[in-house]
């Protein structure tokens, strides 16, 4: 490498920079930072910046900065605990949810097409293997939460219980689904 004056370098195997006063093809003369004058060859040296000048005219340096940098992290979304157990499925079997209008049916026809709804949202989750769902039912006479317990107790593959209090107090039954591999 041919050095010239104002090329500023640094030593190969010592921790010492400066900037070339003289050179020739056998010896280089620096002034370090701290003002001393020294002599290596140039084999020993390492230019540590490029003048302005020396560059090529037609580099793009936001692409070079871009090629440089690393590729960002995808954000992952941070899951509360609370968040993380929640059921995907929920069933809501109040008549409003199910129907436009209820007037003029009966409660045996409610109740039947609340039980025909649990009966299909359940076939459903064990179809696409989803875990767990909440069937919520209300408090009322009590009726549809018995009659869904009688529906639940008929299946072996899964457990049923009183859905988490805190988000859907005493009227919800939560399903949990053995998965069979």
């Amino acid at each position: 490498m041919e050095f010239k004056r104002g090329d500023k370098v640094a030593a190969l195997d010592d921790d010492l920079e400066g900037v070339v006063v003289k050179a020739d093809s056998s010896s280089v003369t620096i002034e370090t930072s701290d003002g001393f004058e020294m002599d290596f060859s140039p084999s020993e040296l390492v230019k540590i910046e490029t003048p302005i000048e020396d560059l090529p005219i037609d580099i793009d340096f936001n692409r070079v900065l871009e090629e440089k940098s690393l590729p960002k992290k995808p954000k992952s979304k941070r899951i509360k605990p609370k968040e993380r157990n929640a059921p995907p499925m929920e069933v809501d079997l109040h008549i409003e949810k199910l129907v436009n209008n209820f007037r003029g049916m009966s409660n045996f026809d409610i109740l039947n097409l609340q039980m025909e709804t649990a009966k299909r949202q359940l076939d459903f989750a064990m179809r696409k293997r989803i875990q767990k769902i909440v069937f919520i039912h209300g408090i009322g006479e009590g009726v549809l939460k018995a009659e869904l317990d009688y529906l639940l107790g008929r299946y072996d593959n899964l457990k049923f219980y009183d859905a988490d209090y805190q988000k859907y107090g005493q009227g919800a039954t939560e399903v949990y689904f053995f998965q069979n591999n």
